[in-house]
């Protein structure tokens, strides 16, 4: 009898062509989707699309466009690109229709509104978790089967009952309905309907037949693996840092306030922050109005010397009085941060009894709550009733009976004399900071190799040579670490000064800062455009003392 050949050993085969063919007619179709959607806005089709996001539209569908048809070109050639590239592009249409039907129906509203229920459901919700307790309980009684039964059934009636108490007492089901009936609506369907056919694209792909008719290997898989957990990260990233990033260096060119269209006026902004003047004065007391155009400059300071002197004129007066404060903020309160950690960590890495106390102690300050410190300082510096008023008073009191001095208590208004204010600030940077450098120092030292100091004892170094000469070259980098990172968080000083002063410009603008300065002009003036100039013109500045401090590091490193 002639036997029949089994076809079934074809199907697999078929239906993986079937689907590497299905999958390349969908790449090249969602090309020319994205190729239609990228020249839509400047169709008219969206009347209300503003300029910047139609040019975010035209270029993120443009690039999907593009790369889409690659992939379909590569499928077709059975190249592992194009799944690569498919892959890529599917998850990220995947991410955008999951994101777009979140904000059609509403999720965002949702939470809040599931936040003013939550506080009666909770209960219902820890019964659940209690259920959990019963039934994990059951594990430890394996010897006796029935008990071990028992407790596992009631755990899980336990845990059904509290979590269906918990959703219907939490209205989740009317807020599904709702989000439901939100979702009806061309925008929420085309996104459940593009949802669904990403979804399948990107399993069709994932799928191991695929990945082997397009000649996958081991490190394919791995490599998108790692992409895959590096994913939300990345994401992340994108979204709330790289795209506001640059949406603000697109910001800084109009006028934008927040409310209205934003109109494009070049470098207009950046032109206003740095537009200043220096004029001679004929006499040291020189009125301003007599050397300055008025209407277009503010005397910001001036150098008196002889006779005369120079006038600085600036169309921001605020802005260079901010970065005047800001530069001399940061000039002290690193010194003030760095030098004593570094003192103290050689202390700290000593084998005394109680150091690793100390090192917490030290290090409890960095990880407090900045809103804390500022207001418990803000009561330090009371000028009435302040701690540190009343040692000072205690002191001068003591050095008068002591030495029948005539020494007068300054009674010093730390935040309300423009003097002291900013130093005051300084004070509190410094504190605050120095504990978490300190531990950073430590762990530096703690890397240096014990033999250089035994080779330096035998060779009669003393203390100070081997701190000069091993302690600090070995220390490099660690310093190099710490300086750059402490002048940027000093260059970025805020919280400090919004919480501690009042107002927080200070007597005078003296406690006025860039960052302080870029709050005050995008949020309460709402002049975001020029606030995001000012934003990239602090970045140009932390990035030239960072690449100074790069420069520096290269020359005086060990390795060179």
């Amino acid at each position: 009898m002639t036997e029949i050949p089994n076809q079934s050993n074809k199907n697999p085969a078929r239906q993986n062509e079937f689907i590497l063919r299905l999958l390349s007619l969908w790449r090249g179709l969602f090309s020319v989707l994205a190729a239609s959607g990228a020249i839509a806005p400047w169709l008219g089709i969206f009347p209300n699309l503003r300029l910047w996001q139609g040019l975010l539209l035209t270029t993120t569908l443009g690039l999907a466009s593009i790369f889409s048809a690659i992939a379909a070109a590569e499928i077709i050639k059975r190249r592992h690109k194009g799944r690569t590239i498919s892959l890529f592009i599917d998850y990220l249409g995947l991410v955008a229709c999951i994101l777009i039907i979140l904000q059609v129906g509403g999720v965002f509203i949702g939470i809040d509104a599931l936040a003013e229920v939550f506080g009666r459901s909770i209960l219902f919700l820890l019964a659940a978790f209690v259920g959990y307790l019963i039934s994990a309980a059951g594990d430890y009684f394996e010897s006796r089967s029935t008990t071990q039964k028992i407790l596992r059934q009631v755990g899980k009636w336990i845990v059904l009952i509290g979590m269906v108490l918990f959703l219907l007492t939490a209205n989740i089901f009317q807020g599904l309905l709702a989000i439901i009936n939100k979702l009806a609506n061309p925008m929420g369907i085309t996104a459940i309907v593009s949802l669904i056919i990403f979804g399948l694209a990107l399993w069709g792909m994932w799928r191991e037949p695929t990945a082997s008719a397009l000649k996958a290997k081991t490190n394919h898989e791995q490599m998108l693996n790692g992409w895959l957990f590096l994913s939300p990260n990345l994401l992340g990233f994108l979204i709330f840092f790289a795209g506001p990033l640059l949406l603000s260096f697109y910001f800084s060119f109009t006028d934008s306030d927040a409310f209205n269209t934003p109109k494009w006026v070049g470098v207009e902004n950046y032109a206003k922050i740095l537009n200043i003047t220096i004029k001679p004065l004929a006499a040291p007391d020189q009125l301003a109005r007599e050397a300055l155009d008025i209407q277009v400059y503010d005397e910001v300071g001036r150098i008196k010397f002889g006779n005369g002197g120079i006038l600085f004129g600036a169309e921001d007066k605020l802005f260079w009085l901010a970065l005047r404060n800001t530069l001399v903020y940061a000039l002290f309160a690193v010194p003030l941060s760095v030098i004593p950690a570094l003192l103290l960590s050689n202390i700290l890495n000593s084998k005394l009894p109680g150091m690793k106390f100390f090192r917490a102690v030290y290090f409890i300050p960095s990880i407090a709550a900045i809103v804390g410190i500022s207001l418990v300082w803000q009561w330090l510096y009371n000028a009435t009733i302040g701690y540190i008023n009343y040692f000072i008073t205690i002191g001068v009191e003591f050095w008068n009976n002591l030495f029948n001095t005539g020494l007068i208590d300054p009674k010093i208004n730390w935040v309300s004399d423009e003097k002291t204010a900013l130093l005051a600030i300084i004070i509190i940077a410094a504190w605050q900071t120095m504990g978490f450098n300190t531990v950073l120092f430590l762990a530096g030292l703690q890397n240096i190799p014990g033999e250089l100091y035994e080779a330096a004892t035998v060779d009669g170094a003393g203390p100070w040579d081997k701190f000069w000469r091993i302690t600090l070259p070995m220390l490099a980098p660690t310093t190099f670490y710490v300086v750059s990172t402490t002048t940027i968080q000093a260059m970025q000083v805020f919280e400090q000064v919004f919480i501690l002063m009042n107002p927080p410009e200070g007597p005078n603008n003296s406690t006025i800062t860039l960052v302080l300065y870029l709050y005050r002009s995008g949020f309460q003036n709402f002049k975001q455009g020029y606030a995001s100039a000012l934003a990239w013109v602090l970045f140009i500045v932390i990035f030239g003392l960072t690449l100074i401090q790069f420069q520096n590091q290269r020359k005086n490193s060990l390795y060179e």
